[in-house]
């Protein structure tokens, strides 16, 4: 589990290793999904009670498709969004040594050593011990990449299209930033001084 706020660089730290994983030899690749925007069922899948038939949810097939030795890559099924009881505790038999997903319909799939099964979360709020004790957790703090290199990627992207800006633009906003962000610690008056309905880190006010 990958677990830091929005914009710490969760995605790109997973990308890059992907990437570099892959430079080496074995070829990566990330499926992403995610949990939150479907439910428990379509997730999992479900049986219809009126034909009596299994209905496959988008987990389910995209584990199968993933735990195939025939694959010649390794893929890393990556659940991107908040963790939830209402999803995740089905997937203790996958997190443990057992590795096998058990579902409604009592098929057993089990993991192959070409997939890997990977979390991006905010935060652990809504995880239980069981389902923390089974992963190992990569905490990634907002201050560590924090909002400046947004900055400096967005002076320097419009820099390079010089038909877009002022050739001294660059130079303009890196003395506005100083004056009126860094020397006026404006990020920390806005926590102290305002209460939010929800917390947003600086990189996405900035944004």
């Amino acid at each position: 589990m990958t677990v830091g706020p929005v914009g710490c660089g969760k995605t790109t730290i997973n990308n890059i290793l992907t990437e570099a994983l892959t430079s080496i030899g074995q070829q990566h690749k990330i499926i992403r999904m995610n949990p939150k925007s479907i439910t428990g069922q379509e997730m999992y899948g479900v049986m219809n009670t009126v034909t009596g038939e299994w209905v496959p949810g988008v987990y389910s097939q995209i584990w199968k498709k993933c735990n195939d030795r025939k694959l010649k890559f390794t893929s890393w099924i990556q659940c991107d969004g908040p963790v939830d009881a209402i999803w995740v505790e089905n997937l203790n038999t996958v997190l443990d040594d057992n590795k096998i997903l058990t579902l409604a319909n009592a098929e057993r799939i089990p993991m192959t050593d070409n997939c890997k099964m990977t979390f991006e979360v905010g935060n652990l709020d809504n995880a239980s011990p069981a389902t923390v004790s089974r992963c190992g957790i990569v905490y990634v703090s907002e201050s560590d990449l924090n909002w400046e290199p947004l900055i400096e990627t967005w002076v320097r992207d419009r820099a390079e299209e010089k038909k877009w800006c002022h050739p001294e633009e660059g130079n303009w906003i890196n003395d506005c930033i100083k004056r009126y962000m860094e020397k006026q610690d404006m990020f920390v008056k806005l926590v102290k001084e305002f209460t939010y309905v929800m917390y947003t880190p600086p990189v996405v006010r900035i944004s």
